[in-house]
C-alpha cells in the first residue's frame, strides 16, 4: 500500500517528532526528523513549503543541532524560499541561548531574501521579533545600526524602542525618545498610549494616568479594554488597589466590558494584597458576566483557596480546570498538588 504524501501528513509527522523531543532522545529525533524531511521531498506528490522548513528547523533547534539548522536556512534560500519574520524568530530564540543572537541579527539585516511582509521596513520586522522574545539590549543595538545606515524611524520603531528603554530602566532615554518622536512629527498612536499607561501605572501615578486617558479622548483615540487592563496591571504592581478598582469601574462607565484578562489582572492584584474576599467577589462576578476563566485565572483562585486553607475548594477548581480541557501549567500544578496532599491528610 503506497502512502500519498501531502502537506498535512508532513506537518503532522514533523509536529509529532517535535513534541516528543527530550534530552534522552534528541539525537535520534533529529536524525529521524531529517530523514523523513528528505524522504518527503523526494515524493512526486509533495513539494517543500516554508512551513515544513520551519518545522524541521525547530526540531534541530530543540535537539541543539545548530549547524544543521543553519544549513537548512541556506538550503531554504537556495530553493527559492524567502526567509521571513517567522524564520528569524526561530533562529533568534535558538541562537540567543547559544550566545549567537547578534550574528543572527547581522545576517538578517544584510539579507537580500528577507521577506518582511506586513512591516514597512525589514528593520521593524527584526525589532518586532526581538521585542517578542524580550531581547531589549539587542533592540538598542539594532537601532544604532539602523541610524548608521540612514534609516528613518517611524512610529512603530519609536514604540518598540521606548518600551525597550523602559524595560531596561532607562527612563531618561525613554522620555527623550518621546520628545524626539514629537519633534519628528509623529503623533502617539494607541500603542504609544498603552506604553505610557503602563509606565504611569507602575509608577503609581493614577492622576497622571487619568489625565492621559482624558487626553486620548480629546484627540479622538478612545481607550479600549487593553489600555485599562495595562493601567490596572501597573497600578496593582504598585500596590494601589483603590486606583485599580476606580479605573476598573471607569472602564465599565465608558462602555468597555472587562474580558477574562482584565478580570484575572485585578483578581491577582487583590490576592497579592491579601484581600482574598475581594478576589473571590471579582471571580464570581466574572463568571456571572459570562467570562470563562483561563489557566492564569484558575491559578490565582487556587492560590486564594490555598492561602485561606480551603483545600477542598482548591481541588474542586483544579478538577473543573481539567474537565474544561484547560491543562494546568507548572505554577498551577505544583501548589495545588502540594496542598492537595495536605488536604487529604485532614
Amino acid at each position: 500500500m503506497q502512502i500519498r504524501v501531502s502537506g498535512f501528513l508532513v506537518r503532522e509527522v514533523l509536529k509529532g517528532i517535535l513534541k516528543n523531543v527530550n534530552y534522552a532522545n534528541k539525537t535520534r529525533c533529529s536524525k529521524l526528523g531529517y530523514k523523513f524531511f528528505v524522504w518527503s521531498g523526494q515524493q512526486e506528490t509533495y513539494r517543500y513549503t516554508a512551513n515544513s522548513y520551519h518545522l524541521i528547523m525547530k526540531i534541530f533547534a530543540k535537539c541543539e543541532e545548530y549547524k544543521a539548522m543553519w544549513r537548512l536556512v541556506d538550503e531554504m534560500i537556495e530553493n527559492g524560499f524567502p526567509t521571513t519574520a517567522r524564520t528569524f524568530n526561530i533562529l533568534i530564540c535558538t541562537c540567543g541561548e547559544a550566545g549567537l543572537d547578534r550574528n543572527v541579527v547581522e545576517r538578517f539585516i544584510k539579507s537580500k531574501t528577507f521577506n518582511y511582509r506586513s512591516f514597512k521596513h525589514s528593520n521593524n520586522a527584526i525589532l518586532h521579533t526581538l521585542l517578542a522574545v524580550n531581547q531589549y539590549k539587542l533592540i538598542e543595538w539594532v537601532y544604532q545600526q539602523m541610524l548608521a545606515e540612514g534609516f528613518a524611524p517611524d512610529i512603530l520603531t519609536y514604540n518598540i524602542l521606548m518600551y525597550a528603554k523602559y524595560r531596561l530602566g532607562k527612563l531618561e532615554q525613554f522620555h527623550r525618545l518621546l520628545d524626539e518622536m514629537a519633534r519628528c512629527g509623529f503623533s502617539p498612536d494607541l500603542h504609544t498610549y498603552n506604553i505610557l499607561l503602563h509606565v504611569l501605572g507602575k509608577g503609581d501615578k493614577p492622576l497622571a494616568a487619568l489625565n492621559l486617558l482624558n487626553h486620548m479622548k480629546e484627540v479622538g483615540l478612545h481607550p479600549g479594554v487593553h489600555h485599562f487592563t495595562t493601567l490596572i496591571d501597573g497600578l496593582s504592581h504598585a500596590g494601589n488597589l483603590d486606583a485599580c478598582k476606580y479605573f476598573f469601574d471607569e472602564m465599565i462607565k465608558n462602555g468597555r466590558m472587562p474580558d477574562v484578562v482584565c478580570y484575572t489582572v485585578i483578581i491577582t492584584g487583590f490576592i497579592v494584597a491579601g484581600e482574598l474576599e475581594k478576589a473571590q467577589e471579582m471571580f464570581d462576578e466574572m463568571i456571572t458576566k459570562g467570562q470563562l476563566p483561563n489557566v492564569f485565572t484558575y491559578n490565582s483562585m487556587i492560590r486564594v483557596y490555598c492561602m485561606a486553607g480551603k483545600f477542598e475548594e482548591a481541588c474542586s477548581i483544579l478538577k473543573e480546570m481539567e474537565a474544561r480541557g484547560c491543562n494546568p501549567n507548572f505554577c498551577v500544578q505544583y501548589p495545588s498538588e502540594s496542598f492537595a496532599e495536605r488536604w487529604k491528610a485532614f
